[in-house]
């Protein structure tokens, strides 16, 4: 299966539909009244369905077990076609497209099956997707003209004693979203150090700057205490993510003091140095903190 531990948690809504037709109106009438002999058609589908979709994953292999929190079943009539449809909601890291497409199926193959006593012109046909809602699809912010910069806050790295991988990591991640992000740059854990490519980035129309490494809790990790009297809207709910994320991945996560904010109309986050760390903190809020982006240009939320 797709690895899927780097997505959020959010809403996924997915609405499919399926189409019985049967070959007469004395179909339809013994629907309507009840006379089918193998029960409530739409009440027996309706079950069958459900089943449908709880079993979902058994039957295709790279479907994923997902917590089904809704799922609901819609008919109608149209002269000699019925419209199944069938709605499914879950908070999860993945859509449920296929289990709502594969409890429209089950409903109209459990109709066929009612009604091929009575009808031997009965066909199932145009099962498809008709809406999905969650997940990246639902954002419509582009990264495209957007700047971005990425300061690595080391000692051992400044000095070339070690290697800077997490500067290439976040630098490429942001690159992945559709930013620019040419600056890369690398200074010791000194606040004046800091605060300087702070006013440098702010100062080239960054609309984005990444720092990563001194925020943790260590005599040198000054990161936060540089940058946080310089922040002039603290994103409390963003650090909120960061923090959160990365606790449900390693329990570390909780020594960091990660930042995020805004200074002079860019948005300033303050990373673990590690690289796993950084990169945990980048999928707990991109690319959704792009549309703050548009925010604080004036632009709508919608």
């Amino acid at each position: 299966m797709v690895d899927i531990t780097h997505k959020n948690t959010t809403l996924r809504i997915a609405v499919a539909s399926a189409t019985v037709t049967v070959s007469s109106e004395a179909t339809v009438k013994a629907i309507k009244e009840g006379r089918v002999p193998k029960g409530d058609v739409f009440e027996m589908s309706k079950a069958a369905g459900l089943l449908g979709v709880k079993k979902t994953p058994e039957l295709l292999p790279d479907c994923h077990p997902i917590p089904i929190e809704y799922t609901g079943f819609s008919y109608e009539i149209d002269g000699l076609q019925i419209h199944i449809q069938c709605e499914v909601k879950t908070i999860y890291k993945t859509g449920v497209e296929v289990e709502a497409m594969h409890g429209a199926s089950i409903a109209a193959l459990n109709m066929y099956d009612m009604l091929k006593p009575l009808d031997k012109g009965v066909e199932i046909g145009s099962i498809k997707l008709l809406s999905k809602k969650g997940g990246k699809s639902d954002l419509k912010t582009a990264a495209n003209g957007l700047k971005a910069g990425v300061v690595i806050c080391s000692d051992s790295v400044s000095a070339m004693k070690a290697e800077d991988r997490t500067g290439v990591a976040i630098q490429k991640r942001l690159i992945g979203l559709g930013l620019e992000c040419e600056t890369l740059e690398v200074v010791p854990d000194e606040k004046e150090a800091i605060t300087s490519q702070l006013a440098k980035l702010a100062a080239s129309k960054c609309d984005l700057i990444v720092f990563s490494g001194g925020t943790g809790a260590a005599p040198r990790d000054v990161t936060f205490e540089a940058l946080s009297p310089l922040i002039e809207k603290r994103l409390s709910g963003v650090e909120e993510a960061m923090r959160s994320y990365g606790q449900a991945r390693t329990p570390v996560a909780m020594f960091s003091r990660s930042l995020a904010g805004i200074y002079k109309q860019s948005i300033v986050l303050a990373l673990p140095g590690s690289t796993g760390g950084a990169t945990d903190s980048l999928n707990a809020v991109m690319p959704t903190l792009l549309h703050l982006i548009e925010v604080i240009q004036g632009k709508r939320h919608d």
